[in-house]
């Protein structure tokens, strides 16, 4: 059986402007090669319509911080290609997966990996699957630089990067096989919010 090792993964974040449809404000890939975490690549986009105050009081990201950034037409290119033959991995996928699918035309991903549902069947001892609580009961943000912080992408990026290496290892440390991790369970709603666009 093949080891999860074995595959390419991008660990994706998004931050939004609050907006409905929501648009992205900032976004954040964590690459996983052979098993072993990446360096982040990460963009603050201007979004084409303002930033709401509940989302800036968030993640703290103003319509000053992106004024003179990129659009995300500019960064196309370079998001395709962090993302381009890796698995795509996220907490609760379907949320920055939707929104990717609408900013990246003919874009899809070939798998996904979403680190709640993965959580809540591989450790189903957890009082709470938001992120929060799974970065204290995992110590995922241990020795990040202190100037990340908790709602920005690529904080969240590097914690659901670690948490899904957690995952996809056996608790005495031994990697799990894709079947694994592929195996799912139908479960209750969601206990986390919406990523917050």
């Amino acid at each position: 059986m093949t080891d999860w090792t074995s595959t390419r993964y991008a660990v994706v974040d998004l931050e939004g402007n609050g907006q409905r449809p929501p648009d992205i404000i900032e976004l954040a890939v964590v690459p996983i090669t052979d098993g072993v975490i990446g360096e982040p690549v990460t963009w603050l986009v201007r979004p084409g319509s303002p930033i709401t105050g509940f989302a800036r009081r968030i993640h703290g990201i103003s319509d000053a911080m992106v004024a003179e950034v990129p659009t995300f037409t500019d960064v196309e290119k370079e998001v395709r290609s962090a993302l381009e033959g890796r698995v795509f991995v996220a907490h609760h996928a379907s949320v920055d997966l939707g929104v990717l699918r609408r900013k990246l035309t003919n874009w899809e991903p070939g798998e996904v990996f979403d680190t709640l549902k993965l959580a809540r069947r591989l450790r189903p001892d957890q009082t709470s699957y938001r992120m929060g609580a799974l970065v204290a009961a995992f110590d995922l943000a241990k020795g990040l630089p202190p100037e990340l912080r908790p709602h920005r992408a690529t904080y969240d990026a590097l914690v659901t990067a670690r948490l899904f290496v957690v995952l996809a290892s056996h608790p005495d440390g031994g990697p799990r096989n894709l079947d694994e991790l592929r195996t799912t369970k139908p479960g209750g709603g969601d206990d986390q919010a919406a990523a917050l666009f």
